[in-house]
């Protein structure tokens, strides 16, 4: 959470609704219907017990298109050959169970078990990160530790598949709105089936495979990888998580939604009345998941997870290997559409890091300060939306692309919000540099687009700069002068589409606006009006289908932005105590009988869909008074909005650190030899058989 005085704009508990950062509504509860799926039983009187797992909701074995293909499934065949040379077709169960029950002993005997159901793929896989782990980067005890202790306690959440999954798992597809709801316990053996390879037809590489719009979900992909350092820490991240959920089960529920806005259904931007003068709070020092209680954004992969289960390790890896029971998604979520997001609610944070990129580190354990609501799940809410990839700068400034970018953000920030409010909805959205740095756009742009949409969405922003001083106080400043203007989110949008016709330099934006202001905007005020009370216009059913500037179409996607994405790349409260000192340093087709696919592929696995071309080519008069007057209150203690100051706009022009993001940036910490070895001696201390 936010401290001291670095921040700049409005204070964090304008952002909540509340004082508290748990104290804001938050979202709808767990409701079982026929767009959302429940896998464990609700007791009649709709509260869970806070000291146990919730039962598993039982249903009927579902073997479909539109389903999971789980592993333990009767209808799940493996074909065998037996020691005549004979093929026959066995349940995949029956061969994972009798390979488990067997000791494994060592990192070689794990990678034969794993392919003992995975045959096809025995001269291909190496499994080089998962030697190297424990065969050079621990020592012989801390290795030998995890598998007496910690991978036979795996072993069993594997087994209880069956048990704690009773009920089929839908699939979350495109053009649907739809959620999920599991408990902890059952993700956690959903993990534990990923970390073994269970999951059948989820390891082709072939464009035409039943999954290729899903990402990877086996863990094979991450074992695959050459075990470069930040690999090896994600390994320990992961080994960490299941340490945590078999010494002490965890008891709550993580709900996983997809939402879907039809074309029709987008706001016609060129017409928002909604004023941009929102509550805004600006940090160069904190992180996004330092933001309790907000919105958390992930700059997601369109394939969920991006290249966790490979070389990726940014923003959104790093969010998925320290809370792994965001990982579930990646088995049931198809690739986003231009016009959809998904939330997580509920997923726990197991674990610290330092560093970022190739420096990135398991930092040891993390204890989480999110109490659950009402439905038993943590208030932590995670919102993935993907941006553009683009190979040329100048491609960011099209029409299409701002559009879709607008539409994109504000499906995502409108997640549970009221059609017709006229005041704030809470919590607000924390971001950043969404879509910037290896995916190429300009953070300049990127903050200003999210500033628009969450206006158009009624929510307020907390914008993390990744310690980019300069760019915090250049979006200060911009801000600053659109609210002083009355700039409306219509109004901003005309003068963006006027800076891409004009072909100015992506460096001249804020100038560029700051030069249109008077044209747009009646004389400056010190405090801005109230904000229009109209509702955003949205397009009729007729009008909308064929409007090019409300939806980007595939073919115009593949047109301009064809390129690969790119990644190169207990003790509760002492544990807070320590957390909260370090939160400011880490800145086949199947045959017909068998569910297996039988076609041959010989590319090597990559970058999860990792690189993801490699599986398919208003507020009231009275709410704005108050929050210009909060402002103007903290503006001598930390350098926030100061209305006396001209209305120009001497800004430099934007350095090219401006643009980079926790999806380029690295941490700057150089850690020594020694610092090194204290660190791998504490990490080395978790694979110990000492209690957490």
């Amino acid at each position: 959470m936010s401290s001291g005085n670095y921040w700049k704009g409005a204070p964090l508990s304008m952002l909540y609704g509340s004082e508290s950062p748990w104290d804001n509504p938050g979202f709808p509860p767990v409701q079982p219907g026929h767009n959302h799926a429940v896998l464990y039983h609700i007791p009649s009187n709709g509260v869970l017990a806070d000291d146990r797992p919730p039962k598993p909701q039982v249903g009927q074995d579902k073997w479909d298109q539109h389903h999971v293909r789980l592993p333990c499934s009767k209808h799940s065949l493996y074909p065998v050959t037996d020691d005549k040379g004979e093929t026959r077709l066995r349940k995949r169960w029956a061969i994972i169970v009798d390979t488990l029950k067997k000791p494994i002993r060592n990192s070689h005997e794990l990678a034969d078990a794993i392919l003992a159901y995975n045959t096809k793929f025995k001269n291909r896989w190496k499994f080089r990160a998962l030697h190297k782990l424990f065969n050079e980067c621990l020592e012989e005890e801390e290795s030998q530790s995890f598998f007496d202790v910690t991978l036979p306690e795996i072993v069993k959440l594997v087994l209880d598949l069956p048990k704690l999954i009773q009920a089929p798992i839908p699939l979350l597809k495109q053009h649907k709105n739809m959620s999920i709801s599991l408990s902890q316990q059952q993700i956690s053996s959903l993990l534990a089936n990923a970390f073994f390879c269970t999951f059948p037809r989820r390891n082709s590489m072939k464009p035409d495979s039943e999954y290729s719009s899903y990402p990877f979900i086996n863990f094979n992909t991450l074992y695959e990888t050459s075990g470069s350092d930040d690999v090896i820490e994600k390994l320990k991240c992961i080994c960490h998580y299941f340490r945590r959920v078999y010494t002490e089960v965890p008891c709550g529920v993580v709900t996983y939604s997809r939402r879907s806005v039809p074309p029709r259904a987008l706001p016609r931007w060129r017409d928002s009345t909604k004023s941009l003068a929102l509550p805004l709070h600006l940090n160069p020092v904190d992180t996004i998941e330092d933001a309790d209680g907000l919105i958390q954004v992930d700059f997601a992969n369109k394939y969920l997870g991006g290249g966790v289960l490979g070389h990726g390790c940014v923003q959104e890896e790093i969010r998925f290997v320290i809370c792994p029971e965001l990982m579930a998604s990646m088995l049931f979520t198809e690739l986003l559409r231009p016009n959809e997001a998904v939330m997580i609610i509920g997923g726990e944070r197991y674990s610290r890091y330092a560093g970022y990129g190739h420096t990135f580190e398991w930092a040891g354990p993390w204890a989480e300060r999110a109490p659950r609501d009402c439905s038993a799940r943590r208030r932590q809410a995670l919102l993935a939306i993907d941006a553009l990839l683009y190979d040329c700068a100048r491609h960011e400034f099209r029409k299409e692309a701002i559009t879709r970018e607008l539409n994109k953000a504000w499906v995502g920030f409108s997640f549970y919000t009221s059609e017709n409010t006229e005041g704030m909805e809470y919590p607000g959205v924390a971001t950043g540099n969404w879509g910037c740095g290896a995916f190429g756009g300009s953070a300049h742009l990127k903050s200003l687009l999210q500033l628009m949409a969450c206006a158009q969405a009624q929510r307020p922003m907390a914008y993390y700069t990744f310690r980019d001083n300069k760019l915090a106080d250049d979006i200060h400043a911009i801000y600053t002068q659109l609210v002083n203007y009355n700039v409306t989110v219509g109004q901003l949008y005309q003068i963006l589409l006027d800076f891409c016709e004009e072909g100015l330099p992506p460096s001249r934006l804020h100038r560029y606006i700051v030069q249109q202001l008077t044209g747009v905007a009646a004389t400056p005020t010190a405090t801005p009006s109230a904000t229009p009370t109209t509702t955003p216009t949205v397009t009729d059913s007729t009008e909308s289908e064929t409007r090019d500037d409300l939806y980007m179409s595939d073919s115009v996607v593949t047109e301009c932005f064809n390129s690969p994405f790119v990644f190169h790349m207990n003790t509760q409260e002492k544990l807070l105590e320590d957390q909260q000192a370090d939160t400011n340093k880490n800145l086949e087709k199947p045959k017909q009988t068998s569910d297996d696919k039988m076609d041959t592929d010989d590319k090597t696995p990559s970058d999860n869909k990792m690189e993801s071309d490699n599986k398919m080519a208003a507020n009231s008069s009275d709410l704005t008074s108050r929050l210009f007057q909060e402002m103007e209150k903290l503006d001598e203690g930390n350098g926030s909005l100061n209305f006396s100051r001209p209305h120009t706009l001497p800004l430099s022009q934007s350095s090219q650190s401006a643009s980079g993001d926790a999806d380029t940036k690295r941490s700057s910490m150089d850690l020594s030899m020694d610092v090194k070895k204290k660190i791998s001696k504490k990490i080395t201390d978790y694979f110990s058989k000492k209690s957490i």
